[in-house]
């Protein structure tokens, strides 16, 4: 569980780090993000499955 919010919290900082940026690094930082968010899903379907 320390994980999903550890990992919430890097998304949340990319995304506050990419609206102060240009296009370009925009991007980079929303394609970051997209990882992190699916780093969080892989890890609470494995949680469920543990269960």
């Amino acid at each position: 569980m320390k994980r999903i919010f550890y990992a919430m919290a890097i998304a949340g900082a990319f995304t506050l780090g990419a609206c102060a940026s240009t296009e370009k690094t925009v991007e980079d930082g929303a394609e970051e993000v997209e990882d992190a968010a699916e780093e969080v899903a892989d890890e609470v379907e494995d949680e469920i499955d543990k269960k």
